[in-house]
């Protein structure tokens, strides 16, 4: 996936400034692709010159002029032919993973990276709730999702969620691990 058919994806709420797009990939898309605010508007700029989103610009008086960009036709066309593609799992690259492979060499180091790492996804849940609160706005799961005007943003976010449980879940279960054998380890025998 590239970060224009996330960009793509976004701009389906309605148009929005480079500024807005940003906040909301850091609020809710960050929870399946990342980008930096200088990538972002760098593919603002090239989805433009490609015709997939328009531009204008909304003057202001006591703060710079700003962008606003929206889907073209051509735009709404590329994430229709996205969303229809074949879309494969992805393989997990994680670097934890890797020096959690190695732990028995360096377990204090991976123990320090695993509660790190915990810390971290329940961070990230506790941001999730706060925006999942603020979805349903007071409705079930079920009226939310029943009469939503868009669903995806929301269907996204329960997969970040539950990402980011797993994680928890995960390094909880090796530190345990770890810290039991560290202590059968450094037993007196």
């Amino acid at each position: 996936m590239s970060l224009r058919n996330a960009v793509m994806a976004t701009l389906l709420d309605g148009e929005a400034s480079g500024y807005d797009l940003a906040k909301a990939f850091d609020a809710s898309v960050a929870n399946f692709w990342t980008c930096t605010p200088q990538q972002l508007y760098r593919e603002l700029d090239r989805m433009e010159a490609d015709g997939l989103v328009e531009a204008r610009t909304v003057k202001q008086s006591k703060r710079p002029n700003k962008r606003l960009f929206s889907l073209t036709r051509a735009g709404l066309e590329a994430l229709a032919q996205f969303t229809g593609a074949d879309h494969k799992p992805t393989a997990i690259r994680d670097e934890l993973l890797v020096a959690t492979m190695a732990a028995d060499s360096h377990p204090d180091a991976v123990r320090a990276s695993l509660r790190e790492r915990k810390q971290w996804s329940e961070a990230k849940i506790a941001r999730y709730e706060r925006l999942r609160a603020r979805l349903l706005d007071g409705l079930t799961e079920e009226e939310f999702l029943e009469s939503a005007d868009r669903v995806g943003p929301y269907l996204t976010l329960l997969r970040g969620l539950s990402f980011e449980r797993d994680n928890v879940r995960w390094c909880a279960r090796c530190l345990t691990v770890l810290e039991r054998r560290g202590a059968r380890l450094d037993a007196p025998t």
